[in-house]
């Protein structure tokens, strides 16, 4: 009889940690298996060996790579603790839709945070960051300090509002709060509402070659005036993995320029909705009409008295501005609007709204509907290509090819007309065939429907074709029962994309 003690490795997502560093070039992690390395050794390995010679692997790694937490998280012994901990302890609870974790938290905070906070703010934690996930009616929800569920002579939270709100949740039915998320999401869409964005990573790419940089990154043509520079606001959650891979390029390809982090020095709110102009006329110091102010263009302007960059951009559908503000200026600015829309009918907003407003839209989410193994045109994304001009760009090669080639699996909007949660990996069946399964799902409030997306093939081998789509009779697989669904070719709401440029 032979007896092996070892000490096993547990990591802050339960999850392993693999690829290049992003501080050190050429060395290369795989470690931190859970307990589970003989499972995921085999096919670890095999991606790992093709990550070190090629420079990435075959498959979708994201969830193991170890771009996926700031350095600032990697440097925090009690960040580390934490989370290490309650990943261990949380090994086989059920993983709920809504879920977040209580370990690790208030990390990173953004200027707004203690202002929403009193406002009944029910932070979601990405990246370190608390970001605003929905506002409860029933006042302030604090996230407290780690209490390791009463391990180590450690006395439990008791009446832990936070915590009994997160509980709520625990169903795979629509959590409670549905209500208050649809409130959020149609005064969006018939008033207005502010979204503190602030996580958001905010990058100044600069520098005599920044514009032979920028198209060579960016698939689509960015080209101005050489000399100028470029400023990147990048989702929070993955802005370390977009850091870590422009920087590897800028490396590899020795342009002239270089990549600033401000993302700490800046907040970002985003004001949506039909009345958005006619309140931030009242807070602007610049003409917001189309013609003066176009969608898809920015402005330096001032609000009460603060420098600002205006962005006239949306991510859930409708005519709406983003303000770039200066940390501590964005209680100020924010205060501001909330007061010029108070008589409009404003309302704070958070991520659970942008999810089901975004997916009503059909806009894109990074890791959901968009992974490394996925492609522009399988997602519906040519028109982000400049495959029209002579501009080299990464990955033009395969997106030509593939374009020539044809497209065997593509990207499809599917609605149920039976109101059903949907979060992802439920079954596509076309025709009595399965032909793939569904990467995001949520309810779009505004056409009172489940929303999902998912990538479809057609069994036969065949391309898959926009009258493939349109041919097909299709059902989703929800826990082992089968829902009719219609497939959509365009956004089912607003298709003509009228709203965001200010069309009602």
């Amino acid at each position: 009889l032979s007896l092996f003690t070892w000490m096993e490795s547990f990591t802050a997502d339960h999850k392993p940690l693999m690829g290049e560093a992003p501080e050190v070039r050429g060395f290369f992690l795989g470690c931190g298996f859970n307990s589970a390395g003989m499972m995921l050794g085999g096919g670890c390995g095999r991606e790992l060996a093709h990550w070190i010679i090629h420079g990435r692997p075959e498959k979708d790694m994201y969830g193991y790579d170890i771009r996926r937490f700031h350095h600032s998280l990697t440097d925090n012994n009690r960040w580390i603790r934490e989370r290490s901990h309650e990943s261990y302890a949380k090994n086989y609870s059920v993983v709920f839709p809504h879920d977040e974790p209580l370990a690790g938290r208030n990390v990173r905070k953004d200027p707004l945070h203690e202002e929403l906070l009193r406002q009944g703010c029910v932070f979601q934690e990405r990246h370190g960051w608390e970001r605003p996930g929905w506002f409860s009616p029933g006042g302030a929800a604090p996230v407290l300090d780690y209490d390791y569920y009463g391990a180590y002579g450690r006395e439990r939270h008791q009446d832990y509002t936070y915590n009994r709100l997160l509980g709520d949740e625990y169903t795979f039915d629509f959590p409670p709060h549905h209500d208050i998320i649809r409130n959020e999401c149609l005064t969006c869409r018939n008033a207005l509402a502010l979204f503190d964005m602030s996580y958001f990573g905010k990058f100044y790419l600069v520098g005599p070659e920044a514009t032979k940089a920028a198209n060579w990154l960016f698939s689509a043509d960015v080209n101005k005036a050489p000399g100028d520079g470029y400023y990147l606001a990048i989702g929070g959650a993955v802005a370390q993995h977009n850091w870590s891979h422009i920087t590897t390029v800028l490396q590899d390809m020795k342009f002239q320029c270089q990549l600033l982090d401000c993302s700490e020095e800046l907040g970002m709110m985003s004001i949506q909705g039909p009345l958005s102009r006619v309140v931030l006329q009242e807070v602007l110091d610049t003409d917001l009409s189309n013609e003066a102010f176009p969608f898809s263009t920015h402005q330096i302007t001032t609000a009460s008295g603060c420098q600002v960059r205006a962005m006239r951009l949306s991510f859930v559908g409708e005519m709406g501005w983003e303000l770039h503000v200066p940390r501590a200026d964005c209680v100020k600015v924010y205060r501001a609007v909330m007061q010029a829309g108070a008589r409009h009918g404003i309302a704070n907003a958070g991520y659970r709204a942008i999810d089901s407003l975004s997916i009503e839209k059909g806009y894109r989410h990074w890791h959901a509907d968009l992974r490394p193994d996925d492609t522009p045109l399988e997602a519906g994304l040519a028109f982000t290509c400049k495959l029209k001009s002579s501009i080299p760009f990464l990955g033009r090669e395969a997106v030509e090819a593939q374009k020539a080639k044809g497209i065997f699996r593509r990207l499809v909007c599917f609605t149920t007309d039976e109101k059903v949660p949907m979060f992802g990996l439920e079954a596509v069946w076309r025709d009595g065939k399965v032909v793939g399964h569904i990467r995001r799902a949520d309810f779009g409030f505004a056409i009172d429907k489940t929303i999902a997306y998912g990538y479809i093939r057609d069994p036969e081998g065949g391309p898959v074709s926009l009258d493939f789509v349109k041919s097909g009779s299709y059902e989703l697989e929800r826990m082992g029962v089968t829902f009719p669904a219609r497939a959509h070719t365009k956004s089912p709401f607003d298709p003509d994309n009228k709203r965001v440029k200010g069309f009602y």
